[in-house]
């Protein structure tokens, strides 16, 4: 990839036409703006835009603040779809007001993660398949949105597969496939960078790769670890240092897990700052600022009462 590719964030992809209608209709009815991939209404079915916001979730559901996250199983005859459903049930007036000025313009977070995951895709990015999101705006300012993206079935997030191939291989098979695996998490978080795009919540239970390969040695990691959550993907210019500070120490201090050792570590940092282009390598002044931003992490969870083990805070995120 590239790193001079086009990096903006906020085209939308036109599965349908953007909503026009008067400023007085949008306020008083309000207005819908839909994405879907083309095999979504087949599962979905007819009115689904009607229930999408109501609609039962199969399993796995969590609720906080006024959203909710679940597992979704659509059935068409033998054919599933399985997809994990974002929704947003209560977002601030301005947001909604502003919707209702700008009809087109993602005000949600969900059809705003649907942009960074779109953008991800374009650029190369492993990620996963965003099947449908909207925004349902008005009457007088109420917000409402959502986002269904497929599950990746079969996968687990780095926290638990890590521990399980250090079980499953043999100590130097074991050693080799992290080396694969550190290789690609630096490929991954380089590209991002170079790009001034940053992740926000760079934590090794936001990359998935398959349950298959703790058993196995890959010939090649690339794209076999898939970035999630990339609802607070951005670009930064003016002060990236900050968030590519804040993305290396969350990648460092989620890697305290079974399995992962100082010297992984260091590797990383060694293979991240290989292949900037144009001499940007950077410089050692960053590694001191990482270990800091990496030590507030520390206290700020060895403070917390519950002693919640990381990997089961950001579940549950």
């Amino acid at each position: 990839m590239s790193a001079h590719a086009p990096t903006r964030l906020t085209q939308l992809a036109h599965e349908v036409g953007d909503p026009v209608s008067s400023l007085w209709r949008r306020l008083r009815r309000g207005v819908r703006l839909i994405r879907r991939q083309a095999d979504w209404e087949r599962f979905a079915g007819e009115g689904w835009p009607d229930r999408i916001m109501q609609e039962p979730l199969t399993d796995r559901e969590h609720k906080k603040q006024g959203r909710s996250i679940g597992r979704m199983v659509l059935t068409d005859g033998r054919d599933k779809l399985i997809v994990y459903l974002k929704r947003h049930y209560r977002l601030p007036w301005l947001h909604g007001v502003i919707a209702t000025l700008f009809p087109g313009r993602a005000s949600s977070p969900g059809l705003q993660e649907w942009q960074r995951i779109r953008w991800a895709q374009e650029q190369g990015f492993p990620v996963p398949r965003p099947v449908a999101a909207g925004q349902f705006v008005g009457p007088w300012g109420k917000l409402t949105g959502f986002l269904a993206v497929e599950e990746l079935h079969g996968m687990l997030p780095l926290h638990e597969a890590i521990p399980l191939a250090a079980k499953a291989l043999d100590a130097r098979t074991f050693v080799r496939w992290k080396r694969g695996l550190t290789a690609e998490l630096a490929r991954l978080a380089r590209e991002l960078h170079q790009r001034k795009v940053f992740h926000k919540d760079l934590y090794f239970c936001h990359f998935y790769i398959p349950e298959s390969l703790t058993r196995t040695l890959p010939s090649d990691w690339t794209n076999h670890a898939v970035m999630i959550d990339l609802h607070r993907l951005s670009r930064h210019t003016i002060g990236s240092v900050i968030w590519q500070v804040k993305d290396l120490a969350q990648l460092l201090f989620s890697s305290e897990v079974e399995g992962v050792t100082a010297r992984d570590r260091v590797r990383f940092w060694k293979l991240y700052r290989q292949n900037w282009p144009n001499g940007k390598c950077p410089g050692a002044w960053l590694r001191p600022l990482v270990k800091w931003k990496w030590a507030v992490y520390r206290r700020h969870n060895q403070r917390k009462p519950s002693a919640v083990p990381y990997e089961q805070q950001r579940s549950a995120a």
